[in-house]
This record gives structure tokens, C-alpha cells and sequence, in this order.
């Protein structure tokens, strides 16, 4: 089987699996740009979540929170209320972790180009430590990611250790956090149909589906100096101030 034929098997294997995630469906914020991925040939979509702050109880084994030995307390896609998390602390047993986790998502590509496209569309968007992988068999991974979470300890075995003047003091800074997110998928986005496009002018046999040139949640929005552009002054100083670019390529060295 030839390397295109094989991708089009896996891509059509994993868009007809059934949604395990918690949820069970894709996150509002980033279900454009999943779409947006999955109408091109050369990609799909392996998972996804837009972002979210969660308060987790870890139990009472110290601050290492593992997601599957722990507790679910909240969970929100949206900004956070103090009273909402004030209910959730208190049924707290353990060691309870509130966090902010940015946008995580996994794309695999038909070729190392396709990644490397994506990859500077990432990057270029604020999503910096992005990275692709690389397996024997050909499979070519992409994860869009970014370092401005964050993750703090609340309570120690049940009792809560910080003062509400300092949840204030965090949920400001988680709820700032989400809303730096959601600027950089919609820029992601616009970025992506940019780059899209520009790839079929280069070769104009393939066709794309082509949609607004800019993401649903700004139309209802005034548009910046900017909505149109990909890199703008302002995008450039908040990536300076972002960690250092970290691009991972691997090769696995077994069966992938």
C-alpha cells in the first residue's frame, strides 16, 4: 500500500472512532479550526482541547497530580467564578490543584512539509512549544501547544492553605490566561486559512472548501488594527515575551 493510500485509511479509521474524551464532543472554541484541519486532504485531527481551568483533588500522596489517580472537582472552558470554585474546594479531601491548561492539539500529516506548514503556523500564533514527531512507519505528528499554563496547590489533605484574597488573585490570572488563549486559536485560525490558501495557489489542482477569512467568534466583534493579518507588532512582543521556541522533531525508534 502506498504511503497517501495508507494515510487515507488511518485518517478515515480515526474520524469514525467515537469521541472518548470526557466531554464527548470537540470544545466549542476550536471546533472551526478541527473542521478546518479535517476538509484538507493531507490532515486529521487525533485530539483536541481548547483550554480550560480545572481544580483537581490529587488525593493525599503530595502535589503530583496524575489525571487518572485523581478527582475532577471543576471543570470550565469559560472564565471562572470565585463562588464556583469556592464549592469545589470544599469537597476537597486531598490535595487540591487549581490549573489553567492552555490549547493542546494533535494533527497528523501526510508529509514532513505538511507539518512543517502547520508547525510555523503554530508558532507563528503564539503556540511556541509546539512540536512534530516522526514515527518508523511514517507517521507524521504534529502538537500544537504552548507554555502559559499554570498550576497552583490550594488545599493540603482537605484544608484549604491560601487566603480567598489570593484565589481572587489567581482566578484573575487564569481567566487572563484563557482569554490569551482564545486570541491565539483565533489567530491560529486566520493564520492557518492564510497559509491554506497560499499552498493552493502554488498547486492549483487541489481544491479547498474556502470560508471566512476570520474566525466566527470575531464577527460579532469589532475588528483590530490587525484582523487580517497573521503577525502584527503587538503579536510580535507578546511572543518575545513568551518562553524560547522549542521545536522537537523525533524519530521513534520502534514500530510507531
Amino acid at each position: 500500500m502506498d504511503r497517501s493510500a495508507e494515510f487515507r485509511r488511518w485518517k478515515a479509521q480515526c474520524l469514525s472512532k467515537a469521541d472518548l474524551s470526557r466531554k464527548g464532543s470537540v470544545d466549542e472554541d476550536v471546533v472551526e479550526l478541527v473542521q478546518l484541519l479535517n476538509e484538507r486532504e493531507q490532515f486529521f485531527t487525533t485530539s483536541s482541547c481548547a483550554g480550560r481551568i480545572v481544580l483537581l483533588d490529587g488525593g493525599i500522596n503530595g502535589f503530583e497530580v496524575q489525571k487518572q489517580n485523581c478527582h475532577w472537582l471543576l471543570v470550565t472552558h469559560r472564565p471562572c467564578v470565585k463562588d464556583d470554585l469556592i464549592v469545589a474546594l470544599n469537597k476537597a479531601n486531598g490535595d487540591a490543584v487549581l490549573k489553567f491548561e492552555p490549547l493542546v492539539l494533535h494533527v497528523q500529516c501526510q508529509q514532513l512539509q505538511d507539518a512543517q506548514i502547520l508547525h510555523s503556523v503554530a508558532v507563528e500564533s503564539g503556540f511556541r512549544n509546539s512540536g512534530i514527531t516522526v514515527g518508523k512507519r511514517g507517521k507524521t505528528m504534529l502538537a500544537v501547544r504552548s507554555t502559559h499554563g499554570l498550576e497552583v496547590p490550594l488545599s493540603h489533605m482537605g484544608k484549604l492553605m491560601v487566603t480567598e484574597e489570593y484565589i481572587d488573585f489567581l482566578l484573575k490570572i487564569a481567566n487572563q490566561k484563557l482569554e490569551e488563549n482564545k486570541r491565539r486559536i483565533e489567530r491560529f485560525y486566520n493564520c492557518l486559512q492564510h497559509a491554506l490558501e497560499r499552498e493552493t495557489d502554488s498547486h492549483p489542482k487541489e481544491k479547498i472548501n474556502k470560508k471566512s477569512n476570520s474566525y466566527s467568534h470575531k464577527k460579532k466583534k469589532k475588528q483590530g488594527k490587525a484582523s487580517g493579518k497573521c503577525t502584527t507588532e503587538e503579536n510580535d512582543k507578546e511572543l518575545e515575551n513568551d518562553d524560547d521556541l522549542e521545536i522537537s522533531v523525533t524519530i521513534f525508534p520502534e514500530d510507531y
